[in-house]
């Protein structure tokens, strides 16, 4: 059998050669989740200890109330946070990182400075590219 068709590496060399081709399409899947905007940005401002759904929309600039609770409950079905309800009055829902999650939060805020170091400089590119 080849790569192709499920035995042996993704690739022959870089990054994905250590890994099994029948991998690959769920590692994607992944890098895709936790590599989106809202979810880089959720996972920073957990850091601080666990949120309410409010907090969590006040503290991710631009976030709507839809993409976060699509954010929320795909970081839960992937173990990188947690959902606590507690039986109050009104109801209150908190949410906070796994140590899965936890492992993952300096990578996020790694993105997080990177695009802040880089702003202006991106920003000119972006400009002269449209521009042309």
């Amino acid at each position: 059998m080849d790569a192709a068709a499920g035995s042996g590496p993704a690739a022959d060399r870089g990054p994905c050669a250590g890994i099994p081709a029948e991998q690959m399409s769920f590692i994607r899947q992944v890098l895709d989740r936790v590599g989106d905007k809202w979810s880089l940005l959720v996972i920073a401002v957990l850091e601080s200890g666990p949120l309410r759904y409010s907090d969590l929309l006040r503290t991710v600039p631009g976030i709507s109330q839809r993409m976060l609770t699509l954010t929320v409950r795909q970081l839960q079905q992937d173990g990188l946070i947690t959902r606590t309800a507690y039986a109050e009055v009104p109801p209150r829902v908190e949410y906070a990182l796994t140590p899965l999650g936890r492992g993952l939060h300096e990578i996020a805020m790694s993105f997080v400075r990177w695009a802040s170091d880089h702003y202006e400089e991106i920003r000119e590119h972006r400009a002269r590219a449209t521009a042309s």
